[in-house]
C-alpha cells in the first residue's frame, strides 16, 4: 500500500488540506479523485485500486480539514474550480487525470472549462446540475425545503428528505412536496435535533452547485477528454438523469459505472457499492 503524505496549501480565504499518494516523480500521470462536499476521506478504496500510479486526493474548501479562513458561508463552484487550479499547479506534474464524483463533477467541468491544458481526462460522475431538468422548478423547491428543513428542524429531518430525493426515479411529479414527510427512522436517524448546523452537505446554500451552468462551448472545444458517467442502478435518479443531459449537451453518451451515485464506497460515510468492479471499470475508461 501506497504511503500517504498530506499537505497543505494555502489559497485565499482557506488552507487546503490534501494528501498524495506515491511518488509525483515516477513519471506515471497523477490521478486526482475529487468529490463535494465529500472530501478525501471518501476515497480510501477508490485510491487503492490504483497502486501504479500517484493518487491525490483532498478535502474542498469548507470540508473537514480545509477550514476557512474569511467570513464566508457560502462556497461557490467558481472558488472550487480556482481551488483545484491552484492544487494542480502545486502537484506540478503537469496534466492531470480527474475522476470527480457528485458536486466535485460540477466543479471539475468548471475546471476543464477554464484550464483544460491541466487536465487530460475528467470522468464527471453524476454531477448534480438539476437546472438541466426538464423538472428543474420542482427539484429547486425541494432543494430549498431541504435547506429550511435543516435549519429549523436539524440533520435528521433534512437528511431524510435529502435521501428520499436522491432515490427518486424518473422525473419529478409536480406534486411531489404534496407527500408525507419521511420518518429520519425509516433511514435509522434520529428525528432529535443535536442544535449543530455545520453540515457541509445540508448547510449549503441548496443553489450554489445545482443551478451551476456549465461553459458548454468551451467544454466542447476543450483539448480534454470528457467522459460523463452514471451508476447502472441509479442513471434514472436525479443526479443520473443530470449526468445524461450534460452528456447530451456534449453530443456524446453516457458512460455506465457499476452500481448506484456512491458505487465507489466501500463502508466510508455508511454506505458502500460495489468498489472492486468501480475500480476495474474505472482504469478501464481512464485506459490504464
Amino acid at each position: 500500500m501506497s504511503t500517504i503524505e498530506t499537505r497543505t496549501l494555502e489559497a485565499p480565504g482557506v488552507a487546503l488540506a490534501y494528501d498524495v499518494r506515491g511518488d509525483l516523480r515516477s513519471g506515471e500521470t497523477v490521478l486526482m479523485l475529487i468529490g463535494s462536499p465529500m472530501g478525501a476521506a471518501g476515497f480510501a478504496s477508490l485510491a487503492s485500486h490504483f497502486p501504479d500510479r500517484p493518487v491525490v486526493t483532498y478535502d474542498p474548501r469548507g470540508v473537514e480539514r480545509s477550514v476557512r479562513t474569511d467570513d464566508a458561508q457560502v462556497s461557490t463552484t467558481e472558488e472550487h474550480a480556482d481551488d483545484l487550479h491552484r492544487l494542480i499547479d502545486a502537484v506540478g506534474t503537469g496534466p492531470v487525470d480527474v475522476f470527480a464524483s457528485s458536486g466535485g463533477a460540477v466543479n471539475g467541468l468548471a475546471l476543464v472549462a477554464r484550464h483544460p491544458e491541466q487536465v487530460r481526462t475528467l470522468v464527471a460522475h453524476e454531477p448534480p446540475l438539476s437546472n438541466l431538468l426538464p423538472d428543474r422548478e420542482v427539484l429547486a423547491a425541494a432543494a430549498e425545503d431541504i435547506h429550511s428543513t435543516y435549519l429549523a428542524r436539524g440533520s435528521g429531518h433534512a437528511m431524510a428528505k435529502f435521501i428520499r430525493l436522491v432515490m427518486q426515479e424518473g422525473e419529478f411529479p409536480a406534486d411531489y412536496l404534496d407527500q408525507p414527510e419521511p420518518d429520519p427512522a425509516m433511514f435509522g436517524m434520529s428525528a432529535d435535533d443535536d442544535g449543530r448546523r455545520d453540515d457541509p452537505l445540508l448547510g449549503q446554500d441548496p443553489g450554489s452547485t445545482t443551478i451551476y451552468q456549465p461553459d458548454f462551448e468551451s467544454l466542447a472545444a476543450a483539448s480534454t477528454r470528457i467522459v460523463l458517467a452514471a451508476g447502472v442502478e441509479s442513471a434514472s435518479q436525479m443526479t443520473g438523469r443530470a449526468a445524461a443531459a450534460v452528456a447530451a449537451h456534449l453530443s456524446q453518451g453516457l458512460t455506465l459505472f457499476p452500481s448506484h451515485h456512491a458505487g465507489f464506497l466501500d463502508g466510508e460515510y455508511g454506505r458502500r457499492g460495489e468498489p472492486d468492479a468501480f475500480g476495474a471499470r474505472l482504469r478501464e475508461v481512464l485506459g490504464y
